[in-house]
């Protein structure tokens, strides 16, 4: 799993600030912390790209594509999540079109090359339950780490691959 860092070239630390003070509010007022959280971590991922893309184009379209990319990869489309917000809903309280939600959303996907279930965007409170965080290649066999010796999940979690020692949880 890629290690997450909130460090922000001086010269996009303005551009930063305000996009993640849009996604603060609306992740603080209809998602959660988490979703803040990984919000602010795909958004100084975005500023130091070179060039970085969020140096140009609105605030508000870059924090809702950020928004909805992160959303797209834990369902947070889909009724039966918690939390849960249309994607119109989500582009309304951002000011932007459904459509350019959408659309913004794919860049930032593309840019950041997430996925649906994306351990490393991968809400915490989801990660129990995600079964890509824990399948990983042995030898050539997929296997779900959880079912191998302490030790090799140990092994594991040392080399960044998993994000804790399921083993040692409980």
């Amino acid at each position: 799993m890629k290690r997450k860092s909130l460090k922000v070239p001086k010269t996009m630390q303005t551009r930063f600030a305000a996009i993640t003070a849009l996604t603060d509010q609306v992740a603080g007022e209809h998602l959660n912390a988490e979703y803040a959280d990984l919000a602010c971590y795909a958004a100084a991922a975005l500023s130091r790209k070179r060039p970085s893309p969020l140096a140009s184009g609105q605030v508000a379209t870059w924090a809702c594509g950020i928004l909805y990319a992160l959303g797209s990869v834990n369902f947070l489309f889909d009724k039966s999540q918690n939390p849960h917000l249309r994607s119109e809903d989500l582009a309304r309280l951002c000011g932007v079109a459904k459509s350019t939600a959408a659309n913004q959303g794919r860049k930032v996907r593309d840019l950041l090359g997430m996925y649906q279930g994306d351990p490393n965007w991968c809400l915490p409170s989801l990660m129990d339950e995600n079964p890509l965080v824990w399948m990983l290649s042995i030898n050539g066999f997929v296997m779900d780490i959880r079912d191998t010796p302490l030790e090799v999940q140990q092994l594991a979690y040392e080399e960044g691959l998993i994000p804790y020692v399921p083993g040692e949880q409980g």
